[in-house]
Order: C-alpha cells, then sequence, then structure tokens
C-alpha cells in the first residue's frame, strides 16, 4: 500500500531528473535510492559499483539472460 512521505524540494528536483534520465518514476527513482542506501548500510565493506553489479545480474537472472559461474572455468 503507498505511502505519502514528506521530501525536500530538493531531493525532489533531483529525483526529477535522474527519473527522467533512467526512465523512472520520481517516486520509484527515490525507492531505488533508497534501496541502493541500505545496501551500502548493510554491506559497508562492499563498493557502490559492485553492489550495482549484484543488482544487474540478478535482474539478467529473472529476465533468462544470466550465465551460471561455474568455479575453475576460464582459468
Amino acid at each position: 500500500m503507498p505511502t505519502a512521505v514528506k521530501v525536500s524540494d530538493d531531493l525532489f528536483e533531483k529525483a526529477k531528473v535522474r527519473s527522467k534520465v533512467f526512465n523512472r518514476s520520481i517516486a520509484g527513482q527515490i525507492e531505488y535510492w533508497a534501496k541502493i542506501g541500505q545496501m551500502v548500510e548493510d554491506n559497508p565493506d562492499l563498493p557502490l559499483p559492485f553492489i550495482q553489479d549484484i543488482l544487474v545480474g540478478r535482474e539478467q537472472i529473472k529476465a533468462g539472460r544470466g550465465t551460471p559461474y561455474v568455479f575453475g572455468e576460464g582459468e
């Protein structure tokens, strides 16, 4: 169930710009930032690009486009 949340005008404007770039709704952009922020807080030793790569990989798997990693291959 959606819940209304007040955010600063500055955050709203930044989300408005980014949402257009990444083809998300403004709410979707803010939710994305919140999700990333939570992951960074939960995993402070992981760099942001690594977390983003994990998210991309998850979506690729969901879309049937991922390939499983086999340990020892390619070495």
